[in-house]
């Protein structure tokens, strides 16, 4: 489902973000990418989505090469992968049902597919009910919720989580962890960059780890 093969990244100031990485992550994988700050983390997941371009090597989307991608063709690439943030980034001037409703407008989703997507995503996600709420009004774990629900709402096969618990206390977190496993069981294939040790090392899927923009660790059940 992803690959990099010989992936180079450096940067004009001649930092070398990633260096040389091989892996693939198969279709319905669940897998952690760890590291500490400065380990080339973002770097990886901005080249995934094409916000950044690579040295060299190449990415491979669903067994597209996505280094050859023409610009016009990056919107339907992005609709494969849903994002989720750490930070959220909620439209906090819409209603949760407005904000997933968004999504599938970008995509020019028709009413009947809005109406279904939106009634399965929230339950998926177990926000039926909160449909009218606004985001200040939910706690921080629902927030998430809706970031997630909206990310999948456009029943994406990759989803990607950037420290999806970093704001949350640890039972939030773990709640949030079980509604990834269960999106993972559906067949979508995760991949969660993540600082939260004691989820990495509690859960034992595959643990991909980056130092100096190396791969110097992939287990597929690991530890942190």
């Amino acid at each position: 489902m992803i690959e990099f093969v010989n992936l180079v990244k450096k940067y004009n100031h001649g930092i070398c973000a990633i260096d040389n990485v091989s892996l693939k992550i198969d279709k319905g994988e669940f897998a952690f990418l760890v590291g500490p700050s400065g380990s080339g983390k973002s770097t990886f997941l901005r080249l995934l989505i094409k916000e950044e371009e690579p040295t060299s090597g190449k990415i491979l989307v669903d067994g597209k090469d996505i280094t050859r991608l023409k610009k016009k063709e990056i919107p339907y690439l992005r609709r494969k992968i849903g994002f989720v943030f750490q930070d959220f980034r909620l439209l906090y001037d819409r209603t949760v049902e407005e904000n997933i409703i968004f999504a599938l407008r970008v995509i020019e989703a028709s009413e009947r597919e809005i109406r279904t997507q939106l009634k399965t995503v929230l339950q998926m996600v177990g926000l039926s009910g909160k449909e009218k709420f606004y985001p200040n009004q939910l706690s921080g774990g629902e927030q998430q919720r809706v970031a997630l629900a909206r990310a999948l709402a456009t029943k994406p096969p990759i989803l990607i989580a950037d420290e999806p618990t970093g704001n949350l206390d640890p039972k939030t977190a773990e709640e949030i962890f079980k509604t990834l496993l269960e999106i993972n069981a559906r067949g979508t294939t995760i991949l969660v960059v993540t600082h939260a040790k004691d989820i990495v090392d509690k859960l034992n899927k595959r643990v991909i780890a980056l130092e100096h923009g190396r791969v110097i660790k992939d287990e597929a059940r690991g530890v942190y």
